[in-house]
């Protein structure tokens, strides 16, 4: 069983991880105003798929 303590942290690392994902998102949108909706979806699931592998290494 988890201790409390290593809970709390993977949920920080977790919330902090989907924050820069989100930011990265807005990035995205205001860099490239120009791309059309089916690039901004491509980057959004790239940046999804990187948080996922980036969240199993991390909580490893």
């Amino acid at each position: 069983m988890k201790s409390k303590n290593k809970i709390r942290g993977t949920i920080k690392i977790n919330k902090s991880i989907w924050l820069i994902w989100f930011l990265l998102v807005i990035l995205w949108n205001y860099g490239y105003p120009e791309a059309s909706a089916f690039w901004d979806v491509i980057v959004a699931v790239l940046l999804s798929l990187l948080q996922i592998l980036l969240l199993k290494f991390l909580n490893k």
